[in-house]
């Protein structure tokens, strides 16, 4: 079977408090932030962000709603699989997430959802929902 995905996302195993997926990227930098990275991965961390920021395009410096809570319920950024390069330094925030005993999912699918933001390397999507996405016909029960 050929893969048919085009779109893959990592993110955790966990939903954090407000009861969503961080992804691996928001996974590092909260390691980071709460002090749990040892003085080698912290300084990694910092680099790999500066130059992921430098090569890639923070959708949100386009649209500062594309993640809004109340605009956009739930948006989650996806990787286009045709970003390797991108996919590829996402493996090494991946390995850190092992290192530290981080539960993480990798998801893969042809429809993120409701796109909000695209580029070449990625798509914000907001996920699809009951009922007015779901692609069943709704049964009527028989009476009895």
């Amino acid at each position: 079977m050929t893969s048919t995905h085009e779109f893959t996302r990592f993110q955790s195993a966990v939903p954090n408090r407000l009861g969503t997926f961080p992804g691996v990227f928001a996974l590092v930098n909260g390691l980071g932030r709460e002090g749990s990275l040892d003085t080698a991965d912290e300084a990694w961390r910092r680099r790999m962000n500066d130059g992921i920021t430098a090569l890639y395009l923070d959708p949100t410096t386009v649209d500062p709603t594309c993640y809004d809570r109340q605009i956009n319920p739930g948006a989650r950024a996806w990787f286009r699989c045709t970003a390797t390069h991108l996919l590829d330094l996402t493996a090494e925030y991946l390995t850190v997430l092992d290192r530290y005993s981080v539960p993480w999912v990798e998801l893969s699918t042809r429809s993120p959802g409701t796109v909000v933001y695209a580029d070449d390397v990625q798509v914000v999507a907001v996920p699809y929902r009951h009922p007015d996405d779901w692609p069943l016909r709704e049964r009527t029960p028989v009476p009895v």
